[in-house]
């Protein structure tokens, strides 16, 4: 299982934009063979911050959502809005768990 969460910041004005185009896309991309969980997450502090929290099945699986013609689409609509350049990370749980 992988977890992909990436952080991305948009330009004053196109935070509107960035949620009509998630909420727009936002049921393709869970239902993509080997999404597992979507969620969009704000920041608290900063309203044109938000990170996708994703969970897949495998690496492999994430891979094929990427290399997609949703994903290209999706990203490419996404990147024309951002004020900064995203940062994105793919994290396994660790082996060890708390009781």
């Amino acid at each position: 299982m992988i977890v992909r969460i990436v952080r991305m910041q948009f330009r004053a004005g196109e935070v509107e934009n960035f949620l009509s185009l998630f909420e727009e896309r936002k049921q393709q991309i869970r239902h993509f063979e080997g999404c597992q969980h979507l969620e969009l997450w704000q920041d608290t502090h900063n309203s044109h911050i938000f990170f996708t929290y994703s969970i897949w099945q495998s690496e492999a699986h994430l891979n094929h959502y990427r290399f997609s013609p949703l994903f290209k689409d999706t990203w490419s609509k996404t990147k024309a809005l951002f004020a900064d350049k995203p940062e994105a990370w793919s994290l396994s749980r660790s082996v060890v768990q708390e009781a």
